[in-house]
This record gives structure tokens, C-alpha cells and sequence, in this order.
């Protein structure tokens, strides 16, 4: 955690494209704790999904329901370390490998964006890699915030001289170099937290990232990103909020309200336990009324009903007629942090639903009738090894966190300190080791 205690949250060093990796995702949410372990290989370009240079094939995957978590935050340290020991347990079983460390995406600590640019005068009038990171760099330490933990600093595009909106800028002439950054940060209370609950279990945090980022370079077409898309990652806890533009990541919101207050509006207005209120949701719930939901009749247990009685029926339209409100106003909800956002300057751009509540029926009807936009339903794409019951919208953020070391180049990620091999400060070892790492 040394690197949340300046204000930056774990970022992980970029992989080789010419090498195959073990990553690990451990995506600790509000019901569920999902650890998926998959082994990434180098492949060739393709017109499918060509920004991706490996190959993923999950290896291990595991899932619980998640206890002590509350809103995407730690709220029972010791009880939702007991429930991540048993989902990483599975996955290395079901692996045959163990993990020392794991990519974490944040959902909570009111993630926001914010904008930056820097500009550096270049050593020399060709510009180098060296010249980028030293823009990025700047970036982001001004982006620096007491009480806020820096997830990514990405750029948005790049300025030389007086030449703006250049998207790569390596190998071009000029004498200053400048970046438009966009950056995300969180609570830096809330990081610490998860960073502590995962570190508990002896793993270490290769990195901490934004979940609806993620969740979008899993479920996004390469042209729905370059035309513009937002995606809407439907939690239990938590609804967060992604835009793309240009292929670039350019915009994060979100608010405390998901699929789980939903099932506490079932639960008091039937009186009824939470537990067969999920059920009610999962398997009858609905977002917009049936011609027969009237006619249709649902069983349902009351929190204090006896053995003996016979089970209570009701028409699947009162079951809608308590879901809708609460649905509705999560959707307005997202319309208006869309209307303060870039996405609001595209009126053709779409809607991506993701996340496990966004898998209720009529939820995208009603989603488009809302928004005033496109919208469908994502799941992951182009991930091998996925069962059928893992392969849906509700493991979208899981199968991102896989994707996600293909774009860690992206952003600037900040050297780590560590020990020197021999004494002094540059070692013949650590010289060797460096020279490998960067050469391999």
C-alpha cells in the first residue's frame, strides 16, 4: 500500500507482446467475489477486436457470495476475507497454478474524472519514448489530490508545437510536446481498504482499476468505442458509469444505488425475507408489464409464515408494479450524470448495459425509452474458457480485468521502489535485470 500513501493507486507494468502471462482478476462487488485466472498468449493482428494483442483462455475461474461488502466497500474486514480466501481457493484449484498477485477493479469512493494537460520541451527534435513518459509523468503528478488515490492517467490525445489531436507522437519533429490526460481518482480511504482486505490473504495488488473501464474493454466493439458508447455497469450495490470516444476513455461517474435495492423494495413492500426476494427478482422480475402478468401468479414466503400454511400467491404484475419505480429511477439517474458528461455531445452514441442487474427482463426497452438512446445488453468478447453460467453481462467487469494488461501500456505507470540486489545504488545485477526486463 506505499503507493496509495502518495496518492497513487497499484498500476501494473505493461506485458510484452511477444509473451505469454499468468493474470489473475479478483473482482470483490457488493453479492459476489469473482477470482478468474487466465493465461494470455501472443497472436497475430486481426479484424476482430484488433486493439488486443494476446489471446485470453481462462484456466481457473471461482465465484461466492460476497459477505461483509457494502456499496462496493469493505464493511466486515474479517468476514470478507473469509469469502475472497474461498473464491481464490477455487480458482487455484480449478488452475492448478497459485497466485501471488491480482488485478482489482474499484467500484465505490466516489470514482470521478478529471482533466489535465502538461507540456515538456523535448531533448531533442525528434520525439522519443522517453520524451512521452516525461509528459505523462507531469500529468499525473498534477493531478495529485489529499485525500484522493489516482487510478489511471491516461491520455486523450497529444499537442506538438501548435499541432493538437495527435494520437501517437513518436517519430514526429517539433519542440514541445504536450498531453490531454484524463484521469480517474477515488477515495484513497476506500482503496486502502480493499488493498488491505487482499493483502490479509497474503496476495499482493498488481493493480487497482476503474470497474466500468474495464467492464468496457470486455463487452465494447472496436467501432463502438471509436464512435462513442457508454457503459453502464449494473451492480448490487453500485451503478458507475464509463464513456469512450475516439477509442479512448474519456469519462467515469457513478452513485451508490444497484440491483440490491431493488430486492430490499421487493422484501418490504411483500413482506417478505431478502432472500426470497432475490428470488422473486431473478426469476419473475421484470422492468416493463406483461399482457398476462396479471393473470400469471407467483408464490412468495412472509418473513413470519408458518410451515403449515399454504404458500401466498400474487400476480406477477404487483412484482412489477414494485420494481419498476426503483429501476426508473436508477436509469434517470445515469441519464443525468450522462447529460453533464462528453457523451452528451453525441446524440447517436449507445448505451451498453452490463453488470448482474441488467440482465432483468425489460430492463433494455425500458433503459432506451429513458436515455432517448440505442441499447443492448454486453457480455464479454473474446474470451476462451468461459462456462455458460460465467459468460454473461454479470461477470463483464471479471473478464475485463483479464483484458485490462493488454492497455496498461496506456497509461504512465510510476517505477516501484525495491531493494537492490547488491550494495550501491545501481548494482551489476539490478543493471543485468533492468536490461532483461526491458529488452524481453
Amino acid at each position: 500500500m506505499s503507493d496509495l500513501a502518495h496518492g497513487l493507486a497499484p498500476k501494473m507494468k505493461p506485458i510484452s507482446r511477444k509473451r505469454s502471462a499468468i493474470v489473475c482478476a479478483l473482482d470483490i462487488g457488493t453479492s459476489k467475489i469473482v477470482c478468474a485466472i487466465a493465461r494470455l498468449k501472443p497472436r497475430p493482428p486481426q479484424d476482430v477486436l484488433p486493439r488486443r494483442t494476446h489471446a485470453i483462455e481462462v484456466i481457473g475461474i471461482s465465484h461466492t457470495q460476497a459477505h461483509g461488502m457494502k456499496a462496493g466497500t469493505v464493511a466486515d474486514i474479517a468476514a470478507a476475507e473469509e469469502m475472497l480466501r474461498h473464491a481464490v481457493d477455487g480458482a487455484e484449484r480449478s488452475a492448478g497454478v497459485h497466485i501471488n498477485s491480482v488485478v482489482v477493479p474499484i467500484t465505490a469512493g466516489r470514482t470521478g474524472s478529471e482533466l489535465f494537460a502538461a507540456t515538456v520541451h523535448m531533448k531533442a527534435p525528434t520525439v522519443s519514448d522517453g520524451d512521452i513518459e516525461r509528459v505523462l509523468a507531469a500529468g499525473s503528478h498534477h493531478s495529485v489530490r489529499e485525500g484522493r488515490a489516482v487510478l489511471h492517467s491516461l491520455p486523450i490525445g497529444y499537442a506538438l508545437d501548435d499541432s493538437r489531436g495527435i494520437r501517437d507522437p513518436r517519430g514526429m519533429v517539433g519542440q514541445r510536446l504536450g498531453v490531454d490526460m484524463h484521469v480517474v481518482t477515488t477515495d484513497v480511504a476506500q482503496a486502502r481498504n480493499l488493498a488491505l482486505l487482499v493483502e490479509r490473504c497474503h496476495i499482493g495488488v498488481e493493480a487497482m482499476v476503474s470497474a466500468p473501464y474495464v467492464s468496457g474493454l470486455s463487452v465494447l466493439a472496436e467501432d463502438e468505442a471509436d464512435l462513442g458508447a457508454a457503459v453502464v455497469d449494473l451492480g448490487a450495490g453500485t451503478t458507475t458509469v464509463a464513456v469512450f470516444a475516439e477509442g479512448r476513455f474519456v469519462h467515469v461517474d457513478g452513485f451508490a444505488v444497484g440491483g440490491l435495492h431493488v430486492t430490499m423494495d421487493i422484501a418490504r413492500g411483500l413482506t417478505t425475507t431478502i432472500t426470497d426476494a432475490e428470488r422473486l427478482k431473478t426469476l419473475f422480475g421484470a422492468a416493463l408489464s406483461g399482457p398476462s402478468d396479471d393473470r400469471d401468479m407467483i408464490s412468495l414466503s412472509t418473513a413470519d409464515a408458518d410451515p403449515r400454511d399454504p404458500p401466498r400467491m400474487i400476480p406477477r404484475a404487483q412484482l412489477v408494479r414494485i420494481i419498476r419505480p426503483r429501476v426508473e429511477e436508477i436509469l434517470e439517474m445515469v441519464r443525468d450524470k450522462l447529460s453533464v458528461s462528453p457523451f452528451a455531445a453525441d446524440p447517436r452514441g449507445r448505451v451498453i448495459l452490463t453488470g448482474g442487474a441488467s440482465q432483468m427482463t425489460g430492463l433494455s426497452d425500458l433503459a432506451a425509452q429513458i436515455l432517448n438512446r440505442q441499447v443492448r445488453i454486453g457480455r464479454p468478447l473474446g474470451i476462451g474458457g468461459l462456462s455458460e453460467a460465467t459468460r454473461g453481462p454479470a461477470f463483464a467487469a471479471a473478464a475485463g480485468l483479464l483484458v485490462y494488461p493488454q492497455f496498461a501500456y496506456l497509461e504512465h505507470c510510476e517505477p516501484r521502489k525495491t531493494r537492490q540486489l547488491m550494495t550501491g545504488t545501481d548494482g551489476y545485477i539490478s543493471r543485468v535485470g533492468r536490461w532483461l526486463r526491458e529488452s524481453f
